[in-house]
């Protein structure tokens, strides 16, 4: 499983001790059924993977080793920023997905006139997170190194 890869908030470094985040530790263990000893990689968005190894299983909790680093030259040399109205059901979601898979390295939600959707301001928050949440799981199946960043919603007149 040395394909598998998780995104990581925490600064990464060759001989930390990185415990994973509860969602992917979920997924390590009850989906990927890892062992203590199993090798994994890490990324935080800097542009390198990290080769870890995995030390400690509990419950809700899996703890990791970096082992060693690696440089990912993958992204492309554009510069490219989506702007994208707002649509309604998974198909935002989707869209995101997609576009990041693409290359794109930043996303701009934009509410038009003839949006079905309108996202109050603490909506619209929580909107972002869950959207920053596919962009993130977008690069762990993809392999980018960077992670896009998914903007606040603007209104088309801005």
């Amino acid at each position: 499983m040395s394909n598998t890869r998780f995104y990581s908030a925490e600064k990464l470094s060759i001989g930390a001790v990185i415990p994973l985040s509860l969602s992917a530790a979920t997924h390590a263990t009850r989906a990927l059924r890892l062992n203590v000893g199993d090798k994994i990689k890490l990324f935080n968005g800097d542009g390198f993977d990290y080769n870890c190894e995995l030390i400690s299983i509990k419950k809700n909790e899996v703890i990791s080793s970096v082992k060693s680093c690696q440089k990912i030259d993958s992204e492309s040399a554009l510069s490219i920023t989506l702007l994208q109205g707002i649509s309604s059901g998974d198909r935002m979601d989707y869209t995101i997905q997609k576009a990041v898979e693409l290359g794109v390295k930043e996303i701009q939600p934009i509410s038009t006139e003839r949006s079905v959707v309108k996202l109050s301001q603490e909506r619209a928050q929580k909107r972002l997170e869950h959207w920053q949440n596919i962009v993130i799981s977008a690069c762990e199946q993809s392999g980018r190194a960077f992670v896009p960043k998914v903007l606040a919603p603007l209104s088309l007149s801005h």
